[in-house]
């Protein structure tokens, strides 16, 4: 299957993530090891474009919804089977 958002094809999630974003995915995540000024100054420019487009926000869910109702079995759920709880026996007498 291949999703195209506008006229670029995403390969990977990170890519449909990007592509749907307008941003990269990093923006909005942080990456691993980001030092506290790396990090205020990824969340002033987050900042910065939010401002920019208040609409961002709804326009997020709405492509969420979108992706949701095309694939469901992206989102299917198969629950774990537990192991039995296993009763140690007691050796001794009830007092």
């Amino acid at each position: 299957m291949r999703t195209y958002i506008g006229h670029q094809r995403a390969l990977s999630a990170d890519d449909f993530a990007e592509l749907a974003l307008g941003t990269p995915v990093e923006l909005w995540l942080g990456v691993k090891g980001e030092t506290e000024e790396e990090r205020a100054a990824r969340l002033d420019a987050a900042r910065d474009i939010l401002a920019e487009n208040p609409e961002m926000p709804d326009d997020l869910i709405r492509i969420a919804a979108g992706v949701v109702e095309a694939h469901p079995e992206l989102f299917d759920v198969i629950p774990l089977v537990r192991p039995a709880h296993c009763r140690v026996a007691r050796k001794g007498v009830a007092a």
